[in-house]
């Protein structure tokens, strides 16, 4: 039987208060065996909320029976979706096709500003307009569910484009609530969004939220509306809430309940908690963590790692070219698809082809591209694209991704830092490409961009990294921190041992 830490008798000792509760969990501390600690002993009916479908037949294994474990789709699959069954798994169409029916005319083209927008592009857009929806809280499709497109995202532009879109928008998301038939492809949103509007009654008399930090409105909203008559407890770490890109947002911080943390780690020792502690104050975190002193976590540079974490798809498409090169056989966290879509998308802009790749789906041509990416603040994160498309071509990239191994017969993984998000392996090395960030509005006397201020975003992007490691972590392209004041707090003096750690090779 597991002895529970101070921390985790503290939750057990508040839940059975009745608080509603709000747990900070740090990496590695063990959250779902502390969930299970708070259902056990009490004959109360509880439902777990999980964050997918493996997490939850997981938990189910450590809860007792009086706990039902389940996602926020299977609860609305239940109560509405099964309703939309046959119109469930239908068959992919292209965007503009869809476009097509909905009113989109295949030869329409409109000009904003300086891109000719094309039926492609109106037509995602307004199919992403009641994505965005369908991740929010509203009641209603608005102007703000439109999304900003690349190369019009100015505010005036930007408004042409929903004056044009939102009326095609809010058609589809009325073909979507028949449940029998519809030109529009119907996905496991949408029923997630039909259930939310009926407000519905879970009934439990109490509920737990798994990955808080990363859950979308729509699902807060549901699940707070639950207060009255349910007990309510939120796990979680909002340190590691880098999904807002794609709708989710924090809602541990400002929910109303008892505020508790989990802070000892159970996957790595205490040179690792204070590496990732550094990045907690970065990113303006309360929590801090203490590692497991019997676990011998080491900083160093470690040549033949696990695994490496990238911060983008190019860095890790860098990565595995680099690590084929050398004869190793690599697996990619995710697999390579998202690498292939886009240098597909390349490979049509460089052959005069307009692109459907929602990133490019704006650029006439790789010039136009070219010129974006490198000139235009808002494309300079595509820069790392052309560059490596420009240098190794388009059928190189494309034949590095077919020689790709399963993640079981690799020799070495490769993996974004938010595919990563609850991995771990033994060794892990940081990818190059989370370079330091640089003020560009303020350079030394040799015209060299000064450092530039470090984005909470990015310091937790850093933490989820750093964090997936239980035995040896290279912090590697992170190395320039050791250079950073503000990455220093409480240390000091040349010697310090962070300094002896340089970006890595081999």
């Amino acid at each position: 039987m597991t002895v529970p830490t101070p921390e985790q008798s503290a939750a057990v000792d508040s839940f059975r208060n009745g608080d509603h509760l709000v747990l900070q969990a740090g990496a590695g501390t063990g959250k779902t065996t502390t969930l299970a600690m708070l259902a056990k002993g009490t004959g109360a009916r509880g439902r777990y909320i999980a964050f997918n479908k493996s997490i939850a037949v997981d938990a189910a294994r450590k809860f007792p029976d009086t706990v039902d474990c389940r996602t926020a789709h299977s609860l609305a699959f239940g109560a509405v979706g099964r309703h939309y069954a046959s119109r469930l798994n239908a068959p992919r169409v292209p965007g503009w096709k869809t476009g097509a029916l909905l009113g989109i005319a295949v030869n329409m083209r409109v000009r904003i500003g300086e891109r000719k927008v094309t039926n492609k592009a109106l037509s995602y857009t307004a199919l992403r307009t009641v994505t965005r929806f369908c991740q929010s809280a509203d009641s209603t499709i608005g102007r703000h569910h439109v999304p900003r497109l690349r190369g019009i995202e100015a505010e005036h532009l930007h408004a042409q484009l929903v004056d044009i879109v939102l009326p095609y928008a809010a058609k589809a998301w009325e073909d979507l609530q028949n449940p029998h038939e519809g030109v529009v492809r119907f996905d496991h949103d949408h029923y997630l969004k039909i259930w939310a509007l009926t407000d519905p009654v879970i009934p439990a008399d109490f509920l737990l939220l798994d990955e808080a930090q990363d859950t979308n409105p729509v699902v807060e909203k549901i699940f707070t509306a639950q207060r009255h008559h349910a007990q309510l407890v939120m796990v979680g770490d909002s340190a590691q809430a880098i999904y807002g890109w794609r709708g989710a947002r924090d809602v541990m911080t400002g929910f109303d309940g008892t505020q508790l943390a989990l802070s000892r780690s159970f996957r790595f020792g205490s040179a690792l908690a204070e590496e990732a502690n550094r990045w907690l104050h970065l990113a303006a975190s309360p929590l801090r963590l203490t590692g497991t002193p019997a676990i011998d976590t080491r900083l160093e540079r470690v040549e033949q790692p696990e695994a490496i974490l990238c911060r983008s798809n190019v860095g890790a498409m860098l990565e595995v070219m680099r690590l084929l090169e050398g004869g190793r056989r690599v697996g990619l966290v995710g697999g390579g698809e998202a690498l292939s879509a886009l240098a597909r998308a390349a490979r049509d802009l460089k052959a005069g082809k307009r692109s459907t790749h929602p990133e490019l789906i704006l650029f006439e041509s790789w010039g136009e591209l070219q010129e974006y990416a490198e000139y235009d603040p808002s494309g300079r994160d595509l820069l790392p694209l052309v560059d490596l498309v420009d240098e190794h071509g388009v059928e190189v990239i494309l034949a590095a991704v077919e020689r790709l191994s399963a993640e079981q017969g690799a020799e070495i993984v490769v993996s974004t830092a938010h595919k990563a998000k609850g991995r771990e392996w033994a060794s892990v090395r940081i990818g190059e490409d989370f370079t330091e960030p640089v003020d560009p509005e303020e350079t030394d006397e040799n015209g060299v961009p000064l450092p530039g201020e470090i984005d909470d975003a990015e310091a937790r992007l850093a933490y989820v990294a750093v964090t997936r490691a239980r035995l040896r972590l290279d912090i590697g392209g992170l190395g320039w921190i050791n250079r950073r004041p503000e990455g220093r707090p409480g240390r000091g003096g040349p010697a310090d041992p962070w300094d002896a750690l340089g970006p890595a090779s081999g």
